[in-house]
């Protein structure tokens, strides 16, 4: 198997760029869907690529799950929603052929890319900074928990699953993103960000199923090297709907925060 989530495949009739899912992909929740972690990072990286500009960066990017991400052929679409000098809304989809054969969008990201300007004398975090990873215990899923997807990232958890508190947690993904390609520092922070939800869960996964159909992340400053910190916790309200809340680090310190809308099932 390549060592990579996703492997080129040419370019649809419309000159859109296609991808192959691998089993790097696969979700806990059926292996015939991805995880949302790898989906995520592709349209990041379609969002950075679109009408590129070197004096912008990515600030926040929403993705919207709009249908279980097939473990196969995807097509890329993006494109400038909104230009301007300082501020611009970017827009991408991933397209899969459905169970009728006929081509839908199964996932969207749009982004706000600004201009940058220099700011190192005021810069502030305003979240706490996470143990470092020399202080994480390596962890790998196994039982309910495994999955494609889980197996291809490497660990060190700062908390136990379940435990009071937010759940924290070290992770890099072993694969690139795209066969062939170095992964962007957003790229690498999206291939991870999605964990948020399992990792603040504290329902038992044996008996609940914790499905996010979303996530939305504020990045105020560029993560560098390959761990990316996770540190969040899921409140569930009394009706099935839950939302993960978290902030994401690198070994500087935190760089953003994520948001998830959690659907909350008992399993039968």
């Amino acid at each position: 198997m390549p060592n990579a989530f996703f492997v080129p495949a040419g370019v649809g009739s419309e000159g859109h760029e296609r991808v192959t899912a691998t089993e790097h992909t696969v979700s806990l929740w059926a292996p015939t869907m991805q995880h949302g972690a790898p989906p995520s990072a592709l349209l990041v990286r379609a969002l950075e690529r679109v009408d590129a500009r070197e004096d912008t960066r990515i600030s926040r990017v929403a993705v919207d799950i709009l249908g279980p991400v097939p473990v196969g052929d995807i097509e890329i679409r993006s494109w400038t929603e909104r230009p301007g000098a300082n501020i611009e809304l970017v827009v991408a989809e991933l397209w899969a052929d459905g169970t009728s054969g006929t081509a839908r969008a199964v996932a969207r990201g749009s982004a706000w890319r600004l201009r940058t300007t220099p700011t190192d004398d005021v810069a502030h975090s305003g979240d706490p900074v996470m143990r470092p990873v020399s202080d994480g215990v390596d962890y790998t899923f196994g039982g309910t928990w495994s999955s494609g997807y889980l197996d291809a990232v490497e660990f060190r958890t700062l908390t136990g699953l379940g435990e009071p508190g937010p759940g924290q947690v070290w992770a890099r993904p072993r694969p690139v993103l795209v066969q062939g390609e170095s992964m962007t520092p957003l790229e690498r922070l999206f291939s991870i960000a999605d964990i948020a939800n399992g990792i603040g869960a504290k329902l038992p996964i044996d008996e609940w199923t914790f499905l996010n159909t979303d996530l939305t992340v504020h990045v105020f400053r560029v993560p560098q090297g390959d761990w990316i910190g996770v540190s969040a916790e899921t409140s569930t309200g009394p009706d099935g709907i839950a939302m993960c809340a978290g902030t994401l680090s690198d070994e500087r310190g935190p760089v953003g925060r994520i948001a998830q809308t959690v659907l909350v099932r008992r399993r039968s």
